[in-house]
């Protein structure tokens, strides 16, 4: 009987819905809306919303100073389970490469776009960068015949240049400007011009009197090295990567006429923090502590065991990017390894005036900018750190504009409802 007052109910509402106007004087809500199922994005966890005590987890008497621990919420989200790998990058690198070369092709290797009525690649024709009548058009790309070494043709990667689009909302959401009739929405669409290309001469010069040219010549191109996190990366490239790969993933769901999710993005400290900790509160590493070491001794992070022993753990430099144990959220080493880009700008006392909702200190420094207003937060220790660096609590900096051989980044992504176990 109760199946049957189910299907009455559902040809009740289906004829309500036929009616005129498709509501027939009841409130039903917008009937086109697109359906909408979790996707939960290749090579990426769930974390789902917490609370924790941000600040060391350890005694550090000094730093307690300046940044006192302090009780914090933070909505659920996505995280890439590793560092972002040489591998992954690079299709960040050839995509834009590609792109322009399309351009500089033109004709069957662009199409015109039927809405606008402008020009956009036509990824349906694959570039034959042998082919000799292509030549003429692509050597834009390469570097002259009198910069080339022993006569090798390579792409020249200052060409590499990528431009993308983001809303400035802080600016957007001040009054003079929402109760402003005459409002262009155009002042708060900033234009950023990056260039892809990793620094992988970071290699050399961050280090004086040291033997690293092997690096420099190899870690970024061969296949040995493909699934070790991506470094030389600025904060600046980080963000450009993470603005490409939600193009390229909206890009795809609209042509499935699926509804797109929030965008990629850097981590805020706090949900780097949140993500490392793995649900241990006051732990001062990802895998519980106090230690470095389990208790048969083996080393649980790539960093500097002792006074220099490098090779201790397992690796002279970076390590695979999927190393050692993940912490119990899934996520591998959010200790060590490489250190990690976050969103977030870096104020000493920054935990004194955040809010304690999603927390987030941003500053969207420009070019002529004092340094110290370019300095950008990053999390975990790297390789070449000590123990203290990897701990979950310690915090650090780097400038935006700069790429060195120990800092990576991971993106994460906002999840949009309550739970993931919530069903439609």
């Amino acid at each position: 009987m109760l199946k049957k007052h189910s299907y009455l109910i559902l040809g009740v509402v289906a004829f309500l819905a036929s009616c005129k106007g498709g509501y027939n004087g009841q409130l039903l809500g917008s009937l086109d809306r697109p359906g909408w199922n979790v996707t939960v994005p290749y090579g990426m966890v769930y974390i789902k919303s917490g609370y924790l005590h941000i600040g060391q987890s350890d005694q550090d008497i000094n730093n307690a100073l300046a940044q006192r621990s302090k009780a914090i919420s933070v909505q659920g989200f996505f995280m890439d389970e590793t560092e972002i790998t040489n591998n992954e990058y690079r299709q960040f690198v050839e995509w834009v490469r590609d792109s322009i070369a399309h351009t500089l092709i033109g004709e069957d290797y662009m199409v015109e776009n039927e809405e606008t009525g402008e020009e956009k690649v036509n990824w349906d024709v694959d570039i034959d960068w042998e082919d000799p009548e292509l030549q003429d058009a692509l050597s834009e790309l390469y570097f002259p015949e009198d910069q080339r070494i022993l006569g090798k043709k390579e792409i020249d990667p200052r060409k590499l240049n990528y431009v993308y689009y983001w809303v400035d909302f802080k600016e957007a959401a001040r009054d003079v400007n929402r109760h402003n009739p005459d409002f262009d929405r155009t002042s708060v669409i900033k234009e950023e011009l990056v260039n892809v290309y990793p620094d992988t001469l970071s290699w050399v010069h961050d280090f004086a009197y040291s033997y690293n040219e092997p690096m420099t010549r190899n870690y970024f191109w061969h296949p040995s090295f493909d699934n070790y996190p991506v470094i030389g990366v600025s904060w600046s490239q980080a963000m450009a990567f993470s603005k490409w790969r939600t193009r390229l993933w909206d890009d795809y769901l609209t042509v499935g006429g699926d509804a797109t999710n929030d965008e990629f993005r850097l981590p805020t400290e706090a949900e780097w923090e949140y993500a490392a900790r793995g649900g241990r509160e006051l732990a001062p590493y990802p895998w519980g502590g106090p230690y470095m070491r389990n208790k048969k001794g083996c080393i649980l992070a790539n960093f500097k065991p002792g006074r220099g022993n490098y090779p201790d753990d397992g690796g002279m430099y970076t390590v695979k990017a999927d190393a050692y144990f993940p912490n119990d959220y899934g996520l591998y080493n959010m200790a060590g390894n490489v250190s990690e880009w976050t969103s977030s700008a870096f104020y000493e006392n920054g935990y004194q005036f955040e809010h304690d909702m999603n927390p987030d200190i941003r500053y969207d420094a420009e070019a002529g900018d004092p340094i110290t207003m370019k300095r950008k937060v990053i999390r975990g220790g790297s390789w070449k750190d000590i123990a203290y660096m990897c701990q979950v609590g310690t915090r650090n900096y780097e400038y935006q504009d700069t790429a060195k051989c120990y800092v990576g980044f991971r993106d994460v992504i906002t999840f949009l409802g309550r739970s993931i176990d919530d069903r439609p």
